[in-house]
């Protein structure tokens, strides 16, 4: 009976060989034959037949099942490895499976963002990332830097806000995974941001009379409200404002500085008279007016990532409306002057310790004491 167990098992690692072996050869697609194996190795498999990874599909086709088992170090469970690669071979130009992955893979593991719970780096192979990175060339969106884009700035060091994707598009997973500085925090902010676009975009049907923009969904709504609003003879009343732009703003800084700064922000753009000044905030957090300044001016360095044309379209709000009440213009040039900060010298502790109080602006809630 175990002889007769042993030579059925066989004879179904055969077959399934077989047939997988006919599928990609009949596709005789040489862009998928000529990649190594490892191009459909996810960084969660397991049982890889290693001895493998570095061949070319082509090679390993060309071979009977009974010389792949006879390699060293490649039994059962390695071979059961190399059919799970070669289903996601298989199934990498079906239409019907998401981002080229087995219709057999649980569809909880498939890259979500943050909204739909949570982005999974760990099944992201290079067959995926290879995918995005077209998505970003046929769109021609390698201009764009990875912070416009992320989801969230919390996950994306800083020094790479201002990077393009450019930087990262022709290169494989290995390559950005050897590079200085990339850990497996920072390769995974770059994964989420690339798979953000590729769902953004990679549906839409170019057009030579339609063109597409993408960038951070607060923006387009304040756009509209701003050049309506420039057209207007007088600037709207300061709760109006607040409501239009403001709040939006705000609402931004919680997704990309986190609640701590959001709600710091808010109450420095309040219209609440009770609104707490800076140095209560600081007494509240338990920390220096510098140390609340500091993280003041990371708003100015989200939206210079963020929306940087958001500065020319306030400016003339700002220029028009300057004989506007001074509850409303003040507002106005305190929002502008924390968002879109003139360059100044940086101050350091005793500098803030001695001044008695740098005025942003002369509306409630502006104020430092």
């Amino acid at each position: 009976m175990a002889r007769k167990a042993i030579s059925n098992e066989r004879y179904r690692l055969v077959g399934t060989y077989e047939r997988l072996r006919k599928a990609l050869l009949d596709e005789n697609d040489s862009s998928k034959l000529d990649k190594a194996l490892s191009y459909w190795v996810l960084p969660t498999d397991r049982r890889l037949p290693i001895a493998f990874l570095d061949q070319q599909l082509r090679h390993l086709l060309n071979q009977p099942l009974e010389d792949l088992m006879g390699t060293s170090g490649v039994g059962q469970k390695k071979i059961l490895g190399f059919y799970d690669l070669l289903k996601r071979a298989v199934k990498a130009s079906s239409t019907d499976i998401p981002f080229g992955l087995s219709s057999q893979e649980p569809k909880k593991r498939t890259p979500k963002s943050k909204t739909e719970g949570g982005f999974d780096p760990t099944i992201v192979s290079e067959a995926l990332w290879a995918t995005w990175c077209e998505t970003v060339r046929r769109f021609d969106v390698g201009s764009e830097k990875l912070g416009r884009l992320a989801p969230t700035l919390q996950a994306l060091p800083t020094v790479i806000w201002q990077t393009q994707l450019d930087e990262y598009v022709d290169l494989s997973l290995a390559d950005i995974r050897s590079l200085k500085t990339h850990g497996e925090k920072r390769v995974h902010a770059i994964l989420e941001v690339f798979c953000t676009v590729h769902e953004a975009i990679s549906t839409v049907t170019l057009n030579e009379n339609v063109d597409i923009v993408i960038q951070p969904r607060f923006i387009p709504p304040l756009s509209r409200w701003i050049l309506q609003t420039i057209d207007q003879p007088e600037l709207p009343a300061a709760e109006v404002l607040h409501q239009k732009i403001i709040e939006p703003l705000i609402a931004q800084i919680h997704i990309d500085l986190g609640k701590q700064i959001g709600d710091l922000v808010a109450s420095r753009l309040s219209l609440d008279p009770n609104a707490s000044s800076v140095k209560q905030y600081a007494d509240k957090m338990n920390v220096t007016r510098a140390r609340v300044y500091q993280l003041l001016e990371d708003c100015g360095r989200v939206m210079e990532v963020r929306w940087p044309e958001g500065r020319w379209l306030l400016t003339p709000l700002a220029t028009k409306f300057g004989s506007s009440p001074p509850d409303t213009i003040g507002l106005l040039h305190g929002m502008v002057d924390l968002f879109f900060p003139a360059e100044r010298p940086k101050m350091d502790k005793t500098d803030f310790d001695q001044a008695d109080g740098i005025e942003i602006g002369t509306t409630n809630g502006l104020t430092d004491e």
